[in-house]
């Protein structure tokens, strides 16, 4: 069942290349922007959110949208809606190709309670479950970047605790999130070190490495000089691509050309590959606003003005409108994992 799911993304990713579907396969989606760390990077938790959509609500767009395999569940911290397991299960009842969700955590929740959810999501049955778990630093840097003391040890905390969880479950995958920024430019060796230091096993696939964005919409830091020198970054991401060992799967080779196109975006400032935003996938907020992409604060629609089904914000001229533009090379260009890993599975030879 798992081979015929994954085999399903992968043909409908490939589809996408020749014709527009129907519907979007991937859905990344902001179910809170509740969050408790205090960032140098980012915002969203300064925001108050009131109003988000309720667990009813999100049950009913499931329902009526039974099209994903692939949804991309974030925040804020998405682990502070004490139904989480409830939203995962409500899309995994209804869309019956799905194969995998994904999800990060800033590790500052109560680890059993981490532990419990996580479980619980793993019990649906989902084929794969990826956790990110965030790690800006050192133990001293992280806990710094984060805003948060001790931020650092209780990430270590949960990777230990998942670590363990994976010997029952084989569905789990994790990772941690490192986003390069200028506050810890030139320190990714030295944090790598440090994690090393706690548990030998770790290589450098055990890391995903993102660039910090500018993204008023969503990160809401317009104003914020987080961006590192490029020369540097570019230096850094090469000599952890040079690092990486060989591995069979479909994350580790998604995850290697991200890295590869990573470079080639800070060199160029342009998408390296083909936008999916609209073709392949969209981004929805915990109000129920629908956009293009993360990074794209143009909303097109909202859920909640029809009846939770996504067919008329996905048919609207505003979507029609969005998508020339696209076409047109007139998207806000960004590489983030959101939008960039169906880009690449959905590009052919973009894996190369």
């Amino acid at each position: 069942m798992y081979t015929s799911k994954i085999a399903g993304l992968g043909l409908t990713a490939l589809k996408s290349n020749f014709m527009k579907l129907e519907r979007p396969y991937k859905l990344t989606f902001s179910i809170t922007y509740g969050c408790q760390s205090r960032c140098l990077t980012c915002n969203i938790w300064q925001i108050k959110p009131k109003g988000e959509l309720e667990l009813h609500e999100i049950q009913e767009f499931a329902s009526k949208n039974p099209h994903f395999k692939w949804i991309e569940i974030t925040g804020g911290e998405p682990f502070l809606r004490s139904d989480i397991v409830e939203i995962v299960k409500a899309f995994k009842e209804t869309s019956k190709g799905l194969y995998i969700v994904t999800m990060p955590t800033n590790s500052l929740s109560n680890h059993d309670m981490l532990i419990n959810r996580i479980t619980q999501v793993l019990q649906t049955g989902i084929p794969r479950l990826s956790i990110t778990l965030s790690l800006d630093g050192y133990r001293e840097l992280h806990d710094k970047i984060r805003g948060i003391p001790g931020n650092f040890d209780r990430v270590m905390d949960m990777y230990k605790r998942l670590s363990e969880l994976r010997m029952l479950y084989p569905n789990l995958f994790f990772v941690f999130g490192y986003t390069m920024s200028r506050y810890n430019q030139g320190m990714f060796e030295k944090t790598y070190s440090s994690v090393k230091e706690l548990f030998p096993e770790v290589t450098y696939n055990n890391f995903h490495l993102n660039v910090a964005q500018i993204s008023d919409s969503y990160y809401q830091n317009g104003e914020m000089d987080i961006r590192p020198d490029k020369e540097a970054l570019i230096r850094e991401i090469n000599s952890v691509l040079g690092k990486r060992h060989v591995e069979i799967g479909a994350i580790p080779i998604v995850e290697g050309a991200f890295l590869r196109k990573l470079v080639q975006y800070i060199k160029t400032g342009k998408n390296p590959v083909k936008s999916r935003s609209l073709d392949a996938s969209l981004f929805m907020d915990s109000y129920g606003n629908v956009y293009p992409s993360i990074m794209w604060g143009r909303v097109i629609g909202n859920i909640r003005k029809t009846g939770f089904d996504l067919g008329p914000i996905w048919s609207s001229a505003e979507a029609d409108e969005v998508r020339k533009l696209i076409k047109e090379g007139k998207e806000p260009s960004s590489w983030t994992a959101c939008e960039a890993y169906q880009s690449l599975v959905g590009s052919i030879g973009s894996l190369l």
